[in-house]
């Protein structure tokens, strides 16, 4: 399937759109590494907007002869080696071919770290989270050997992060990092340059620059700080939510003089790290909304695909944490008005919840959802104003959205992003996502009673 080309201006560009998904990771535990050069001024960005600090992975490719750019493999400090077997085996590499690239390449790699620390120790790991991030992955080589490393440095949690990589990226390093992030996973895929405007190499004294500007940076209050501060003064946490016999993992964040808070209920088996999510998610954080990201299912449950399209246990447990909010520290000041996000099934358990709390929910927001699949009745008594967005180019989602819509009795709009599919992975659908969502609940959330049908 042909997919429409990410495409990013430069790697600043990709810096900061990729530092736009990794919101949830501010925090004074997050470090974040750079694979020398390419991925440092991608990484420089996501340092400064997650308020972390930034290091480096010293990598080196190790490019099939005569063929550098194919990578049969990849090492890096500390003694790590990770080779692709199977472009060994295809090229026809020999052993001592694989071990002259090596020695080149070993000379070249202790040589550019020598130069970038400049003597000083790396940056402690251990009990950290380290975001790993490159301007994109093409074998993966690289990128499999700095998470070796880092892990074996002592990080807690390894997210690696990219601006593009090709759509299989998340097999091929399937099990290397605890997390997987990326912008975009455009097809075909040739080379990671093809993407960008401006993709010249990046030099040594671009890299020094970036990490010098990384040093004298102030720290930042992170939006995680242990579990607390965020910028200006509000909340940024992870929490667990007990719930029915289960414990559920969440993300609360709130805002300085929050207006309202949106509770997300996620599709298909997917949680609170959910990119599509966490993205709406801090662009309603900037217009300043609360959100709640938790996880429906426990991790042993997940596996279960009846309890992923389980509404009825969704939506219980979706109007259980809804009623938990007013008990939470964050929650005491005053109950702030309530906002539901689902997205796939997501957005039947939202539904089912909106139908449970009448008049307690002010506003729901539906991202190619499946409204269709909310229990028989429970549509009509929907109280609260209800948003469905859906995807221009998935035709059975917006019959399905349109023949729910006319269950409806609460005030409704069906809102269709042209050429948008149904994770709305082309270029700025999310962020018309985002941006639907935000006016939806601002217009519905502070204001006086919800409308009622």
């Amino acid at each position: 399937m042909h997919r429409t080309r990410t495409h990013f201006t430069d790697r600043t560009d990709a810096g900061r759109r990729l530092a736009a998904l990794l919101g949830h990771l501010r925090g004074p535990g997050t470090v974040v590494v750079a694979l020398p050069r390419g991925g440092v001024p991608v990484a420089a960005e996501v340092a400064a907007a997650l308020g972390a600090p930034l290091d480096i992975c010293v990598i080196r490719k190790l490019g099939v002869p005569r063929q550098p750019e194919l990578g049969m493999g990849a090492i890096g400090e500390d003694g790590v080696r990770v080779l692709n077997d199977e472009v060994i085996r295809l090229v026809g590499i020999t052993p001592g071919q694989l071990a002259d690239v090596e020695l080149r390449e070993r000379a070249e790699l202790e040589r550019r770290a020598r130069r970038y620390r400049g003597g000083r120790p790396p940056e402690e790991l251990r009990g950290r989270t380290v975001v790993v991030v490159d301007d994109g992955i093409a074998t993966g080589s690289t990128a499999r050997a700095a998470c070796v490393i880092v892990r074996a440095r002592g990080a807690a949690r390894v997210v690696l992060a990219v601006p593009v990589a090709p759509d299989d990226w998340t097999d091929r390093l399937a099990g290397i990092a605890d997390e997987l992030v990326c912008v975009g996973t455009p097809s075909p895929f040739f080379a990671i340059g093809e993407f960008y405007g401006d993709f010249s190499q990046t030099g040594d004294e671009e890299v020094l620059r970036h990490l010098a500007e990384a040093r004298a940076a102030p720290a930042q209050d992170g939006a995680g700080a242990a579990g607390s501060g965020a910028p200006g003064g509000g909340v940024d946490r992870e929490l667990v939510l007990p719930v029915a016999g289960v414990r559920l993992a969440g993300r609360l964040t709130v805002p300085v003089g929050a207006a309202g808070v949106v509770v997300f209920a996620h599709g298909s088996g997917s949680g609170r790290h959910s990119p599509r999510n966490r993205r709406v998610a801090a662009a309603l954080n900037r217009a300043g909304l609360a959100t709640l990201l938790f996880d429906l299912l426990t991790e042993d449950e997940e596996p279960d695909r009846r309890k992923v399209f389980d509404v009825e246990l969704l939506g219980a447990r979706l109007t259980a944490v809804a009623g938990l909010l007013p008990e939470l520290p964050e929650g005491r000041e005053r109950a702030l008005p309530l906002g539901l996000f689902g997205a796939s099934t997501g957005a039947a358990a939202a539904l089912t919840t909106a139908a449970a709390l009448g008049e307690g929910v002010r506003a729901v927001v539906s991202r190619g959802g499946r409204p269709d699949l909310t229990g028989p009745g429970r549509l009509a008594e929907v109280t609260a104003p209800t948003l469905l967005v859906v995807g221009g180019l998935d035709g059975r989602v917006i019959d399905l959205n349109r023949q729910a819509r006319a269950r409806l009795r609460c005030e409704s709009e069906l809102a269709v992003v042209p050429q948008a599919g149904h994770l709305f992975e082309e270029p700025g659908t999310l962020d018309r996502v985002a941006e639907l969502a935000r006016d939806w609940f601002l217009r519905y959330l502070p204001a006086g009673p919800p409308a009622t049908p």
